[in-house]
């Protein structure tokens, strides 16, 4: 069995690049990977040597979401709900720097991930969508990310309607920070990381810890809010038949 995160140690110096890597299943979010994601992320956060990370995806895509065939399972719907909110917590948090190069689609948790990271260099034809309302859903712990990014407007288009949107139209919402020919992402998020080592190294961490702090004022207790919207989203009648209707390939039959 292949390594769900793979390292690139090819990087210049100061720079890491981690790649999810399950292209059979487009790299789709499951707890094995999502453990190995934050292992890989805080051992490097630790580095002091490490300043940029860079977050990929192997295969046609950067991130399908979340694995729904994992999530569809009650059994472990509490501990998958866990590490989702581990996951984004540990790649909002670490104090280097992050740029996600997302290429084909970001959809549901994988968009998360590219919202998640400081800057986001989008590739020409990509498609960002939050489909989870269409599978029973909630996108609740995405949702703490973005409410300090999107205006409320843009957040309701996303969410409520569902539809995915292209590089350029996430550009515009301020989603992404650049789009690029998909043959050049690797090129400007190298260039972007470039900018990055030109800063002071402790000046450029703790400039990045004080907009955490902010961040975390303002958000309070709405992580746990949302922590359990996503939890109690997950066991409902709703998501056992959205998610057996995307398994079989179907509509849904809401009632």
């Amino acid at each position: 069995m292949s390594e769900p995160v793979l390292l690139d140690d090819e990087v210049r110096p100061g720079v890491v690049a981690l790649t999810l890597n399950r292209p059979g299943r487009r790299n789709a979010l499951n707890m094995a990977l999502m453990r190995e994601l934050c292992g890989a992320i805080d051992r490097h956060s630790a580095d002091p040597s490490a300043r940029v990370l860079i977050l990929r995806g192997n295969g046609p895509v950067f991130c399908a979401g979340l694995d729904l065939e994992e999530a569809a399972n009650l059994n472990t719907a509490e501990e998958g709900a866990e590490w989702v909110r581990r996951l984004l917590d540990t790649l909002s948090g670490t104090p280097l720097v992050t740029i996600c190069e997302a290429h084909g689609a970001a959809f549901a948790g994988g968009a998360g991930l590219l919202a998640c990271c400081d800057f986001a260099v989008a590739a020409e034809g990509l498609r960002i969508g939050f489909p989870e309302v269409r599978r029973g859903l909630v996108p609740a712990l995405v949702s703490m990310v973005l409410t300090h990014t999107l205006r409320d407007a843009d957040l309701r288009e996303l969410f409520l309607l569902a539809e995915p949107i292209d590089a350029h139209r996430a550009l515009a919402m301020g989603l992404v920070h650049r789009v690029v020919a998909e043959d050049r992402v690797r090129d400007e998020s190298a260039r972007l990381a470039g900018l990055v080592l030109e800063g002071a190294p402790e000046a450029v961490r703790e400039t990045k810890r004080l907009l955490g702090q902010v961040r975390a004022a303002l958000g309070g207790v709405a992580e746990q809010v949302a922590l359990e919207a996503h939890a109690r989203a997950r066991v409902s009648d709703e998501a056992r038949e959205g998610l057996a209707a995307f398994l079989e390939k179907r509509k849904p039959r809401w009632t």
